[in-house]
């Protein structure tokens, strides 16, 4: 039905009540708790945690570097011809929060966030609880798997190197209680897991896509688990990071109101967005 939308100039001024009027004849929406009545509630919170003093001076320097190319970028080259440097940017400021050593090698400090996430495993301990703890940064993974076996405690551990077979073994043995932290890379863990043996789900760092996260959350939350699935996502205060979630979660309502959470990729960010998300 070519035209049925307008053009794309059209289409994008439009309201999503329009947008949803014309689309509704063409979908038909299930959503998992509609369909999965005896799957148990899942419970999401938001864990914010402080930058400690060596890495909020970094991140303070680097923030104030990218603001600066972010700002000169769009005057000269424009949003279409400077995205990659800005993005590339956004991702480094996103690594400082998650752990400065991600791209510092001779970082020898400690990380505010990662600090954080071990106070959540040792309260999961304490209280029994099994649990997933998705990055998108497998180097981040590896840190956090290293300071568990440093710590005397041991886990398992999944990215996109993994071999299929290797995948199954590792996700029968979890689901039979072998170990009680299930380490997964975000893409590599989104889709394909059957991991309702977890009933705590971490999300350590924010991925631009909601849709990607809901997958990983669904690896728990899914038929088959008999426990309330607890749902942690993890920022660092103060930081773009904030920022992020709340335009993400703009996105995500807004798509929610036309037909369903969707997409709402990095690479559709607009200028605005940046300036935001930068403050600039």
């Amino acid at each position: 039905m070519p035209g049925f939308l307008f053009d794309q100039k059209t289409f994008r001024n439009q309201e999503p009540e329009t947008i949803a009027r014309l689309v509704k004849p063409f979908i038909l929406r299930r959503l998992k708790e509609d369909v999965l009545k005896e799957l148990p509630d899942r419970i999401e919170t938001v864990h914010y945690s402080e930058m400690n003093q060596a890495q909020k001076k970094l991140y303070l320097g680097y923030l104030n570097k990218i603001q600066s190319e972010a700002a000169e970028s769009l005057a000269t080259e424009g949003l279409n011809k400077g995205r990659l440097k800005i993005l590339a940017g956004l991702t480094r400021l996103r690594q400082l929060c998650c752990h400065p050593s991600l791209f510092i090698d001779d970082y020898s400090g400690e990380s505010g966030k990662l600090e954080a996430l071990f106070e959540i495993i040792e309260n999961a301990r304490e209280n029994g609880q099994r649990m997933l703890i998705f990055s998108q940064f497998p180097s981040m993974l590896r840190i956090i798997r290293d300071r568990l076996e440093a710590s005397g405690r041991s886990s398992y551990y999944l990215d996109g190197q993994t071999p299929g077979a290797e995948r199954v073994r590792l996700v029968e043995a979890f689901n039979s209680g072998a170990e009680d932290i299930f380490l997964i890379s975000l893409k590599a863990g989104g889709t394909g897991l059957n991991l309702t043996g977890a009933d705590t789900v971490v999300l350590y760092d924010l991925w631009w896509n909601p849709a990607i996260e809901e997958q990983a959350i669904g690896r728990a939350h899914r038929m088959g688990q008999k426990n309330v699935v607890q749902v942690i996502r993890m920022i660092a205060q103060g930081t773009i990071e904030e920022k992020i979630n709340e335009m993400q979660k703009q996105k995500k309502e807004m798509i929610d109101s036309i037909i369903q959470p969707g997409e709402a990729k990095l690479s559709s960010m607009s200028e605005d967005d940046i300036r935001e998300i930068l403050s600039i």
